[in-house]
């Protein structure tokens, strides 16, 4: 028997922009797959004078469901050799592996002279890579193509599986205490189909040729973020109510941002219709932190108790700057100067701790501004 098997730990992904390519790592665990939407057609009616009655039915397609995407990347920032096979920039200036993701979630998704818009790489006299969402107010965002290569790396037959128009609807941060900082990552596209050569330049005997895979070598290993360094700055707004900072040391936590998107499929009859396109939703960004009960001042019994007691304050504004990886390098920070924090739930185990639930709001209703991420490099 000559059959051929797929293994997951043998599967690359790529993302590509025209002719533009990124390898991006992903771990274990992706997904990828698309359904279709059908009606069925039944008869109900009573006997004739035999005792019969017609009990078949008939199915028909309507559309396809638009295809369904994610995985996990680690957080990997990097300064840019400048030059090189693969290299993310012609200058000295911080790039992030998964950047071309960020770089759909938060606007147009365009790409030009080794930056996307939205994405900073000059900022701190390029010291950082700054992502801000003041651009992504918009009906609809960047789309990139991904593909599934089956059989990368196990050096025998390759199938190539491309997902078109794909949108990047959520991305969640875990930072738990005994792991490597990742992203999970999740979207839609419009259809999913086997690559073959003819379609795509980048695309030979299956094998997919990137042009950018700065960072993402096996001996890329100084790029990765350890969560356990990773720090909590809180600050209260209210003086009347809250502490000007509450010292709170964490146990892990999670961050959220989605861009609620759904897709639009027409609903011609007599065709299989297929998904045309995306659109945003509301913009979220929320998540929780976790950290040990402790009746010290200004720790996190205090942040409780004044939460639980705020009785007059419809929305409290608290102040989260997560620095992920620490203060040294390399590290992910995430500012969001306008949150509205949860009454903490207390969780009863050996050592009882306080899980906290928050939503970052932006400056005004029009703003885009409800975090700001920052990637500092070694």
């Amino acid at each position: 028997m000559a059959d051929t098997l797929y293994f997951s730990r043998d599967t690359k992904v790529y993302a590509a922009i025209g002719t533009n390519v990124w390898e991006i790592p992903v771990l274990d665990g992706f997904s990828f797959s698309q359904a279709t939407n059908a009606s069925e057609i039944t008869l109900n009616e009573m006997s004739d004078g035999s005792n019969n009655s017609r009990r078949a039915r008939q199915m028909f397609t309507d559309s396809y469901a638009p295809a369904e995407w994610s995985f996990s990347t680690y957080v990997r920032p990097f300064m840019s050799a400048g030059s090189g096979a693969g290299a993310a920039d012609s200058a000295a200036k911080v790039h992030a592996v998964e950047e071309v993701l960020w770089a759909q979630m938060v606007g147009v998704g365009t790409y030009a002279s080794n930056t996307f818009p939205g994405l900073d790489h000059t900022a701190d006299s390029n010291a950082s890579l700054d992502i801000a969402f003041t651009g992504s107010n918009k009906t609809t965002l960047g789309t990139i193509d991904l593909f599934f290569v089956m059989g990368a790396t196990s050096g025998g037959a390759e199938t190539v599986y491309h997902i078109s128009g794909c949108c990047v609807n959520e991305a969640s941060l875990d930072f738990d205490i005994d792991g490597i900082a990742t992203i999970n990552w999740s979207g839609m596209g419009k259809l999913i189909k086997e690559a073959a050569d003819s379609d795509h330049s980048f695309l030979s005997g299956g094998a997919i040729t990137p042009t950018v895979t700065e960072g993402t070598l096996a001996t890329d290993t100084g790029n990765f973020i350890r969560n356990r360094l990773t720090s909590l700055t809180l600050t209260g707004s209210d003086s009347g109510n809250f502490n000007a900072t509450y010292d709170v040391v964490l146990t892990g936590g999670n961050i959220t941002i989605s861009n609620n998107m759904t897709f639009l499929t027409p609903e011609v009859l007599g065709v299989v219709n297929q998904p045309l396109g995306h659109v945003t939703g509301t913009r979220s960004v929320s998540g929780n932190f976790t950290c040990y009960l402790n009746a010290e001042a200004g720790s996190s019994a205090e942040l409780f108790e004044d939460i639980i007691e705020s009785t007059t304050t419809i929305t409290n504004q608290f102040g989260l700057l997560f620095k992920v990886g620490g203060t040294g390098t390399p590290r992910i920070q995430l500012n969001m100067p306008k949150c509205h924090l949860e009454v903490p739930s207390h969780s009863i185990d050996d050592v009882i701790s306080l899980e906290t639930n928050f939503h970052a709001l932006p400056t005004n209703i029009e703003s885009a501004d409800e975090v700001a991420i920052k990637y500092v490099a070694t």
